[in-house]
């Protein structure tokens, strides 16, 4: 017997047209590409997604097709979240940081109709435009006064769309599985791979993001993603926001401290995301300007593991709650949220950081295990590792356009690549991906925790930790740190601060100081460069 329930789909326009209606007035700020700041309220972005959805059916866009942006964290691509998936198009995120041939690839293979774009990112079009014949045209994001001079045929200028139509518009209904949008992930072996979410996903997804417990969105919050809406939709926060109706501050291409700081202060601020990247170079910002934001209570940072150190200076300098979240592109990202529990409140300060520092308990929704070589399950009793296998509605079932998926198992588990404990109180602790970890006298160490611990020394800014060869012991870890300010690290001392955090033969066998980290597309230390750049070392104890 089934329920007597109305069947309405679950679509991404009903965020917008919700928050019209309810939180018609609540502001969306951004920082322009052009340099000013734009106002405007949710009932203003409501109307101009429906002008630009009049104007995607006009250029001939159907249910379907892959409409791609390549844009910053702006009012207007905020609006073609809503406009291209409100109709059933797809919207194909594409990241300005990727190299031109990565794009000239994903465009290719996504074959998009038409790529959006902020007028300072389109030289990355201009470089790759001779090489993607599926694109019918360009749309610049900007006004006729600021398009630039260009080469590239069939440029069209966005707010001459939005003028010319009407927001004269009833979002079509269809069926809520229909794809919304399209992410690419290089966190996989080979060519990048596409992550094809449904409206269905989102919109569940929104739902979990907005709990108490994970992001904590209502009304009543103004919330700044730092985290790019090229990355796993800015970690769904455009939708999350939305649903909830909170005051939305998106950043614009201007990344660093002091800009961060300003619209944190001007727009009262009260939760921010990002990786640790941006919140390293804000903390930075606040300590050598003596300076801090009184409204903001809450920010949380995924993308890489978070070091002790960073949470402690958050919370104990500046009052600022810091979450470690986990997830990945194929997970829509969200997964895993640490927050202590009431039963933790008490605890002494020690306690609580060795909590913090885990990446969390699975929100609801995300089914967890750890498995061995064999795929047996393993137990959750915080020291067991293995790697992370997960299931969910609004994690990927396959990759867009490949025909099978080894990263998914007959029962539908998604192997992550992550090597992680479970406690038995559900927190999971990532070691390691397992293309990272150290393998060394048939025993295995942690790179992660290795460059967590590091972080915390004062000599050092950032760290990371690689294997090298090593002829006794197969591998062996080599530490990469980037100084303090005015500071010189030495490996000696380094090993002392963490002869007593880390096991004896974890500590490292060498150091490089080196003037900054790669980082890549989104944020991540690139441990494969720095295996390309010290994969050779020879160690002193291999001598």
């Amino acid at each position: 017997m089934r329920g007597l329930i109305m069947n309405q789909p679950l679509l991404i326009s009903s965020l917008i047209s919700h928050a019209d209606w309810v939180s018609g007035d609540r502001e969306i700020i951004t920082r322009s590409v052009e340099g000013p700041i734009h106002r405007y309220n949710y009932r203003d972005a409501h109307a101009r997604s429906r002008r630009l959805a009049n104007a995607l059916k006009k250029l001939g866009v159907k249910l379907g097709d892959r409409i791609a942006t390549l844009a910053w964290n702006t009012y207007r691509h905020f609006e073609c979240y809503y406009a291209i998936s409100g109709i059933g198009a797809i919207t194909h995120t594409l990241n300005p940081r990727l190299a031109p041939d990565q794009l000239t690839y994903i465009i290719n293979h996504a074959e998009n109709a038409y790529i959006f774009v902020d007028a300072d990112l389109l030289p990355l079009i201009e470089l790759v435009a001779h090489q993607i014949p599926s694109i019918k045209g360009i749309v610049v994001m900007t006004d006729r006064l600021n398009i630039p001079d260009s080469k590239v045929v069939n440029l069209l200028c966005y707010e001459d769309l939005i003028e010319d139509n009407s927001d004269d518009l009833e979002w079509p209904i269809f069926d809520e599985n229909t794809a919304s949008s399209l992410c690419y992930t290089s966190g996989t072996t080979g060519n990048p791979k596409g992550a094809l979410f449904s409206h269905r996903s989102t919109i569940i997804h929104a739902y979990a993001s907005a709990l108490p417990d994970v992001l904590q969105l209502s009304e009543k919050e103004v919330v700044l993603p730092v985290v790019p809406m090229f990355h796993v939709n800015a970690w769904g926060i455009p939708y999350g926001a939305t649903m909830t109706g909170a005051k939305l501050v998106f950043p614009g291409p201007k990344l660093d401290g002091a800009s961060i700081h300003q619209l944190l202060v001007d727009e009262s601020v009260t939760f921010a995301a990002g990786v640790p990247t941006v919140w390293l170079g804000l903390l930075n910002y606040w300590k050598d300007n003596n300076t801090n934001v009184p409204t903001l209570k809450r920010t949380i940072c995924g993308g890489t593991a978070v070091p002790q150190s960073m949470i402690e200076s958050f919370q104990e300098d500046f009052g600022i709650e810091l979450r470690h979240a986990w997830g990945m592109t194929e997970m829509s990202p969200l997964g895993t949220v640490s927050v202590i529990k009431p039963s933790h409140i008490n605890s002494d300060k020690a306690t609580r950081y060795r909590i913090q520092i885990k990446q969390g308990r699975p929100v609801f929704g995300v089914e967890m295990k750890i498995v061995d070589d064999q795929y047996n399950e393993l137990p959750h009793d915080g020291k067991a590792y293995g790697e992370l296998m997960v299931r969910g509605p609004w994690i990927t079932s396959g990759y867009y356009k490949v025909e099978n998926s080894e990263a998914h198992d007959h029962d539908g588990w998604f192997a992550t690549g992550d090597v992680c404990t479970i406690d038995p109180e559900g927190y999971i602790e990532i070691t390691d991906r397992t293309k990272d970890v150290i393998k060394s006298g048939g025993e295995w160490i942690s790179s992660i925790d290795l460059e967590n611990q590091a972080m915390g020394h004062p000599d050092v800014m950032h760290a990371a930790v690689i294997g090298v060869h090593h002829p006794k012991w197969d591998e062996r870890p080599l530490l990469i740190v980037v100084p303090a300010k005015d500071k010189v690290p030495i490996l000696e001392d380094i090993n002392d601060y963490l002869s007593n955090k880390v096991a004896k033969w974890w500590l490292p066998d060498d150091m490089i100081v080196a003037e900054s980290l790669p980082i890549g597309a989104t944020g991540k230390v690139l441990k494969t460069k720095l295996r390309e750049m010290y994969g050779n070392h020879i160690l002193p104890t291999a001598k």
